[in-house]
């Protein structure tokens, strides 16, 4: 996952690329995970000719986590 990510008010973004060949199902998966365990929800998504997704997250601010950090 990108880490390049964007704060704007209360919340913040990130991107994600999705390679060209994976599924929608898979696709699917990896992004309930992100949400599951991180916070994160579906902000848009933009599929390109090649087949590859980028797609942002988002997520309230929280104060408690490093800048940066995944978890």
């Amino acid at each position: 996952m990108n880490t390049d990510g964007v704060i704007d008010g209360d919340w913040e973004y990130r991107p994600l690329r999705l390679p060209p060949g994976i599924s929608r199902r898979a696709a699917a998966t990896q992004l309930s995970i992100h949400a599951e365990y991180s916070g994160w929800e579906l902000s848009t998504v933009r599929l390109y000719s090649d087949g590859s997704r980028k797609v942002w997250l988002k997520r309230r601010r929280r104060n408690d986590l490093l800048p940066g950090v995944i978890v």
